[in-house]
């Protein structure tokens, strides 16, 4: 790639040939304000808040869809572009609900923060008419709110291009334009697989998860109800961010500490019930390799994953590991074991799941999720949601101490710490799965091939006698790309891995909201996902078979991997679905 000579605010510049004016004055240490650009998701210049002056141009330019060219002297502050910036917010805001002290996002909102760097004193100067909306809350993870609605478009790209539903868009023109589904259908309706990626894109209040931390307050306030709680392993790496703490940062301790202090009557880990997945799982593969069965075994952690295959790929449904998802095995091991040990009614016993996945909603309300016959799990609440509960208990969360999991069900491997990144269930199941295939012990746990954010990841591996062919996709666009090979017989596989997000949990739809000049120009997934690795790197334990609390659970209540009692409380079913969510 070659190189041009440009000038940034009458300073000399060398940029890359082929980058946006908007990259290359990030490169040069220089912020330009964006409101619709989001990189890889949306970069079609709707805003007008990007504007630049080019010189020998005689309008602005918009930065972000803008390509350099050599000898371009660019500005990027004067009167001019302050005034057209302040005058597009101004515009923007004519038709915006303004209610932002009661906005979920109130604090967090891109266009808020705009509007107070570009001194936006009169909020109504271009008051008129407003389009009417209803809130959509049809859905059992979010809301949608089209007052709060900017039309930039970066739900509906993320939606159709990286997780390939493609359940919402523009409906109507011009002023009537707005965000909605097809035939005017509800969001609940249609083919939706309640990933929340179109949350975490949303640049303000007009997309949001359901709130269920209420119903957590209520159970922790009734003394008749025995209250655990078990986060996800991706929180402990995220869940920082929402105290301002660096992207990356290890808070697992001081998340444990806050759980308490909130007053859980017990605060276990999820990455227990990851390991508990990989024996159901690891046992599953080498049964199906055994025993001639279907084959590639897909993994079923993600729950996104799961529905989005029940609507678009019902043919390969045998595929998927019939496994419950972490957090629902671990549910069902509360309910009974957890619950026949301490002399407690599974009926009294409220099970809340801290997740990085707003799809987590949806699951526990899959049939075969109530193992005891109650629900395995009662409420799930996102990495935010979480994050509100501690601001609202005023607990100074950075300064917490750090503190450890409740003995059993807070043990775990570091194969159940990597679940939170993509080939992390991939790499975990075939710490396991190589042993019990190969009947010894593995010279080395690490599995570097299927590591990284790559969207599809491709491996053989010789496990005793066999070369095992493994694939990982994250995104769900790259999961039809894969899946499509696997069924047109381009490729064959033994054991694939997929999860809905790219990246994985790390970048779930639940995760703390990031804006777009933070998501523009940091790596979230990769910074993330390299402390996953470290907490994995530092973990005595690393295989989910050696876990001492998973084995006394099989010794003392479950039997073996696959028993039928296992296969009872910890295993489920799928249906297909209609493909345009009519089901």
């Amino acid at each position: 790639m070659g190189t041009v000579n440009i000038k940034i605010n009458g300073v000399s510049y060398t940029a890359n040939q082929g980058i946006t004016v908007l990259e290359a004055v990030r490169e040069a240490g220089i912020d330009i304000p964006t409101l619709c650009y989001l990189r890889g998701v949306s970069e079609i210049g709707a805003c007008r808040i990007c504007l630049v002056e080019i010189k020998g141009q005689r309008g602005l330019v918009a930065a972000c869809v803008s390509p350099v060219a050599d000898g371009m002297e660019i500005t990027t502050t004067s009167p001019r572009i302050m005034d057209a910036r302040k005058k597009n917010l101004e515009l923007i805001l004519s038709t915006h609900n303004k209610k932002c002290l009661s906005c979920v996002r109130s604090g967090q909102c891109e266009l808020q923060d705009l509007s107070q760097i570009y001194g936006v004193e009169d909020e109504d100067r271009y008051a008129g008419a407003i389009p009417e909306s209803e809130i959509d809350q049809t859905a059992g993870h979010m809301y949608r709110d089209n007052s709060k609605c900017i039309l930039c478009r970066r739900c509906t790209v993320v939606c159709s291009q990286d997780q390939d539903v493609g359940v919402i868009g523009a409906n109507e023109r011009g002023f009537k334009t707005y965000i909605g589904s097809a035939f005017d259908q509800g969001l609940g309706e249609t083919a939706c697989v309640g990933c929340g990626q179109c949350i975490v894109v949303c640049p303000t209040g007009a997309l949001s998860e359901k709130d269920h931390s209420g119903e957590v307050w209520a159970a922790l306030s009734d003394e008749t109800k025995h209250v655990v709680v078990q986060p996800a392993p991706a929180i402990r790496f995220t869940a920082g961010e929402a105290f301002g703490m660096p992207v990356g940062s290890n808070v697992k301790g001081k998340m444990v500490a806050a759980l308490r202090r909130l007053g859980f009557d017990a605060v276990f880990d999820t990455e227990f019930g990851a390991d508990l997945t990989i024996m159901e799982e690891a046992n599953e593969f080498v049964e199906r390799i055994k025993n001639g069965g279907v084959l590639p075994i897909i993994t079923s952690c993600s729950p996104s994953w799961v529905k989005y295959a029940e609507h678009n790929f019902p043919e390969m449904l045998p595929n998927l590991s019939t496994c419950k998802s972490p957090h629902q095995m671990f549910g069902a091991i509360v309910k009974t074991w957890y619950a026949q040990k301490n002399g407690i009614d599974a009926k009294n016993i409220v099970v809340v799941s801290v997740m990085p996945c707003t799809a987590k909603k949806l699951e526990k309300e899959r049939d075969d999720q109530n193992a005891a016959g109650v629900p395995d799990v009662d409420i799930v609440l996102t990495t935010r949601e979480f994050a509100n509960m501690v601001k609202k208990a005023g607990i100074d969360f950075v300064g917490l101490p750090d503190e450890n999991f409740d003995d059993p069900l807070g043990q775990a491997t570091g194969a159940g710490t990597i679940f939170g990144a993509t080939g992390g269930v991939m790499e975990a199941s075939l710490r396991t799965a190589s042993e019990w295939i190969a009947g010894e012990e593995l010279k080395s746990v690490d599995f570097h091939e299927v590591r990284g954010t790559k969207g599809i990841k491709e491996a053989t591996y010789k496990i005793g006698d066999l070369d095992v062919n493994v694939a990982v996709a994250s995104g769900l666009a790259n999961a039809h790309q894969l899946l499509e090979k696997v069924k047109s017989g381009e490729k064959d596989y033994h054991f694939i891995e997929i999860m809905a997000c790219k990246g994985g949990c790390v970048n779930g739809g639940g995760q703390p909201i990031q804006p777009a000049s933070v998501y523009n120009f940091v790596d979230l997934r990769g910074e993330r996902a390299k402390t996953v690795y470290r907490q994995d790197a530092d973990t005595p334990l690393r295989k989910s078979h050696e876990n001492p609390s998973i084995k006394k659970l099989y010794s003392d209540f479950l039997g073996k991997p696959g028993s039928h009692k296992a296969h009872e409380l910890l295993h489920t079913s799928y249906k297909p679905r209609s493909k345009h969510g009519w089901d």
